[in-house]
């Protein structure tokens, strides 16, 4: 029963990252932009959450995204069926845990129709609701898959391009993850592939985000 489980996942991935259908992504307005990197302010919204802990980033987005496929899927005490959307997210908090492991969080984001009201998670898949206030957040794009040899070295550089910009020394230190990594393609994609870094600005310049916001997008 595993591989038909499996094959389901992956078509249903590969269909919704790869715009078989229009999908919905959190709404953002670009208050910065740089070559590197850009700076975005994200509205209020609600995010389905899978806790896990491991030592490897790759494991933990597969072990908590396939949580989340089964919600979506109808593991919910409703039944209902929820469209895939864009970016899978998983944030990482290092040093949580024994042996050098990490806590993470898979986070999926909940369609318009669920923001308010989610249809509640089976317990078996341990799965929380989440909401993310308005707030900023640092951003560099990356190509290629994400990888647990490669995220490390992007968050590097995108420390280094805000040290050198107006934003060094607002990154952080209010923030519960070290970082996120967003991605928006699909498993079968190999070339064009999006993903992205994400790190939170400290709420001390929430309000020139709020007056700098000049692009909006979703």
């Amino acid at each position: 029963m595993e591989k038909p489980w499996l094959f389901l996942m992956l078509n249903t991935v590969f269909c919704f990252l790869a715009r078989c259908e229009g999908i919905e992504s959190p709404e953002f307005a670009v208050v910065h932009a740089e070559y590197d990197f850009e700076v975005r302010l994200y509205q209020e919204s609600t995010w389905m959450t899978a806790s896990v802990r491991d030592i490897s980033f790759e494991k933990a987005t597969w072990n908590g995204f396939h949580r989340l496929f089964q919600y979506i899927q109808g593991a919910n005490l409703n039944s209902s069926r929820i469209r895939m959307t864009a970016p899978v997210l998983t944030s990482i908090v290092p040093g949580a845990g024994p042996l050098h492991s990490s806590a993470y969080l898979v986070l999926f984001y909940l369609p318009v129709k669920f923001q308010a009201d989610p249809p509640v998670p089976l317990p078996e898949l341990h799965l929380k609701p989440g909401k993310w206030p308005v707030h900023c957040v640092a951003v560099r794009k990356f190509s290629g898959y994400a990888r647990d040899y490669n995220i490390v070295k992007e968050a590097e550089k995108l420390a280094v391009s805000l040290r050198r910009s107006p934003w060094a020394n607002f990154t952080t230190s209010e923030s519960n993850y070290a970082y996120s990594i967003a991605q928006y393609s699909s498993p079968f994609q190999i070339f064009g592939r999006v993903n992205e870094i994400l790190v939170d600005v400290q709420s001390s310049r929430l309000e020139e985000c709020e007056s700098s916001s000049v692009v909006s997008t979703f």
